[in-house]
């Protein structure tokens, strides 16, 4: 990006639409690749906190600020967030809602107030679309999406933009129609083929679609006592991304998918204490934490990604607050500008 806008007399409200306008997936996914490995060490991340504001519902506040107010990134953020579940089932909205408010660290001024749950969608989508760039084989042809919520969209323009040689989308949910709505509405808006991506609905049977893809990515708020993805079903040559667990009771692929894996990554530390799939892995025996890669390893080539076409590929995001700073920044001097 370029140099940091001079603050504005009063705080920025930029809503979804405006967000809409200003962010696309590449853009963002090409944002946190450049970005991510020079901020890293500029900014104080606490863990997240997260209260259980009911026996279903969340609410968790996710800090990070500059230790170094002239960098390139001299600001304090916090993301407000709602996690409940239920509320597609019960009141047909989505499950997360958040804002986030964005504040000068050499000042303390507010700068910007954001719409925090498109924020978020784009955010996490493109944070697993640059591990797939970086993870996923560059002759991907097919994306399996398991479950058809708020993020499914996202996560698919994330994946088809780090891999575009990607052909077929397969969506699989719970809820059949749902599948079916989301890849009707896809293919009217990328075009329904013709040379291009066609989307399809999965149908019933998870596992004989899991073996279909090239990529298979999961934003589901499985906590299930059986993980929906099976290592066993997973092609060859895979990547495996996973996107809805961030609790030890939740999980969305089995141990067989790690065990499977040559090369497991997380987005940032805290996946290592708070994703069931991982959690449970350490405790039993499957993987050793210090063969958990992060993101930013990855990026700055510390850390050797896929090794061969045949090597199963596992990337595990909870989301940080890093991430947050960075698409908030993306967002804000973008509009500041105009």
């Amino acid at each position: 990006m370029a140099s940091t806008p001079s603050p504005a007399s009063s705080p920025i409200f930029i809503d979804a639409e405006s967000l809409r306008a200003t962010l696309s997936h590449s853009s963002l996914i090409q944002h946190f690749q450049t970005s991510l490995p020079a901020v890293a060490a500029t900014l104080h991340t606490p863990i997240r906190q997260s209260y259980a504001v009911s026996p279903t519902s969340n609410l968790l506040l996710m800090p990070s600020w500059s230790t170094s107010p002239s960098s390139s990134l001299p600001y304090i953020g916090v993301k407000l967030v709602t996690h409940f579940p239920q509320n597609s089932h019960l009141h047909s909205l989505p499950g997360i809602h958040a804002s986030y408010v964005l504040f000068s660290s050499a000042t303390g001024q507010t700068l910007a107030t954001m719409d925090g749950t498109l924020l978020t969608l784009y955010r996490t989508s493109c944070v697993s679309g640059l591990a797939s760039k970086l993870l996923a084989r560059a002759d991907s042809r097919v994306l399996v999406m398991v479950g058809a919520g708020a993020l499914a969209p996202h996560l698919i323009r994330a994946h088809l933009a780090a891999r575009p040689g990607l052909r077929e989308v397969i969506i699989w949910n719970r809820t059949q129609s749902k599948a079916a709505e989301l890849a009707e509405k896809l293919n009217y808006e990328l075009g329904g083929g013709g040379g291009g991506v066609s989307c399809r609905s999965g149908g019933e049977d998870l596992d004989e679609v899991i073996g279909l893809g090239d990529i298979v990515s999961c934003a589901t708020n499985n906590a299930d006592a059986a993980p929906l993805v099976k290592g066993e079903k997973l092609k060859r040559g895979a990547h495996l991304d996973l996107v809805g667990s961030f609790k030890e009771n939740m999980r969305e692929c089995d141990d067989a998918a790690l065990r499977r894996a040559g090369a497991v990554f997380a987005d940032n530390e805290a996946a290592l204490v708070e994703a069931g799939e991982l959690v449970g892995g350490f405790e039993r025996g499957v993987i050793e934490k210090g063969e958990v890669g992060l993101l930013v390893e990855l990026i700055k080539g510390e850390r050797a990604g896929r090794k061969d076409c045949d090597e199963i590929t596992v990337f595990k995001s909870v989301g940080s607050a890093v991430v947050d700073m960075l698409a908030a920044q993306f967002a804000y001097e973008a509009r500041a500008r105009k």
